[in-house]
């Protein structure tokens, strides 16, 4: 018996969502009872095109909401009114997001008033503080009260889940896809398409999240000018958010200290590219903590709770906050001591083994056969 066509519309709106839901989509594509529709709601557009270039997947519909300086209220306004209009167009018969974006959790809404089942990949992970991470904490959880299908990357996220009362049933422990994703792209021969010095150690700097902003940042600037200064057999790499609370500061902190790079945000190529060459990663980025460890590079998360803590139970990343003595002290610690380097640097990862949107590709087909 032939399974009937089922419409299935991805829905991407920045560059994690786009790296991690792409394997799925490509996935999804190679199935004869699935018309696959993306959809680009380009909440960050350069960003989101580079990667969907990068995996060869162009977008059916394009919303382009960015606006300068657009707010959360007038994003998601935009976001609501623009998915009511999609969804009665292409009538899906799932739509499935990524993530704890403004995009996920207004797309989850809008299918739930137009009772359109969704899949949300990467469920379950909490920090069970609604303010940091702020909004994405938020976002999660909205959108785990509305979802249908629920694709935890680990066990922890499915006990997240299960402690908010989503029914077993609805969740599916997938491993996550940005391993898959990752898996794709580090066979390739990639590079930085950066200048940067062979002889030195190479530490990988990202810093943008919104929690960090004012002086929990400029606090993590000056502790990476003070490394800097003290290890001359080191650079420092760091492409700079555009945002202006990102931007400004590290341009007046950072600018003028020879071993320290500042470039603009590397596409996501060059940038697994500098991942693979990095001795040590210094970041306040979710999907960092998930790729890092599975390349053997230690991580040290500029956060002070985190709502992916397998790797940190794993002794593979390790929290050191906005503090310039303890993000100091934490990355000496990491350049001069090599049992401690080593242990960090395991290459192990407990975030999945490069099959998860298989995974949900098969539930997915289970649920409709």
């Amino acid at each position: 018996m032939t399974m009937k066509t089922k419409r299935i519309l991805c829905v991407v709106g920045t560059r994690p969502e786009a790296i991690k839901l792409a394997p799925v989509i490509l996935a999804l594509k190679k199935q004869p009872w699935v018309e696959v529709r993306v959809l680009a709601t380009a909440q960050h557009r350069h960003m989101l095109d580079q990667v969907l270039n990068f995996f060869n997947i162009e977008p059916d519909i394009d919303l382009d909401i960015m606006r300068p300086n657009q707010a959360l209220t007038t994003l998601t306004a935009r976001l609501l009114l623009d998915m009511d209009n999609v969804l009665l167009a292409e009538k899906p018969d799932v739509v499935l997001v990524q993530g704890d974006t403004t995009t996920v959790m207004t797309v989850a809404l809008a299918c739930f008033y137009h009772r359109i089942p969704v899949g949300h990949v990467e469920a379950g992970l909490r920090t069970w503080d609604m303010q940091n991470p702020f909004p994405e904490e938020a976002n999660r959880v909205i959108a785990g009260k509305l979802a249908r299908w629920h694709f935890a990357p680990t066990e922890g996220s499915r006990e997240n889940l299960s402690q908010e009362g989503i029914p077993g049933s609805d969740i599916i422990v997938t491993g996550n896809t940005v391993i898959d994703a990752l898996l794709i792209a580090a066979v390739k021969e990639l590079e930085v398409g950066i200048d940067l010095d062979a002889a030195k150690r190479l530490v990988l700097v990202t810093s943008h999240r919104r929690e960090n902003f004012g002086e929990p940042f400029r606090n993590i600037c000056i502790a990476l000018r003070t490394l800097a200064e003290r290890n001359a057999d080191i650079q420092i790499l760091y492409p700079v958010h555009p945002n202006p609370n990102v931007k400004d500061v590290a341009n007046e902190l950072l600018g003028n200290t020879s071993n320290i790079v500042l470039c603009a945000p590397l596409d996501y190529a060059p940038f697994v590219a500098a991942m693979k060459k990095a001795y040590l990663i210094i970041s306040d980025s979710g999907g960092v903590q998930e790729e890092a460890p599975a390349l053997g590079k230690p991580v040290l998360v500029l956060r002070q709770e985190t709502e992916r803590p397998e790797a940190v139970e794993m002794g593979v990343v390790k929290l050191v906050g906005s503090d310039s003595d303890r993000i100091l002290k934490e990355a000496q610690r990491l350049l001069d001591d090599e049992v401690a380097y080593l242990a960090m640097a395991r290459g192990v990862s407990p975030y999945g083994d490069g099959r998860a949107s298989e995974r949900i590709v098969n539930a997915l087909r289970e649920h409709f056969a």
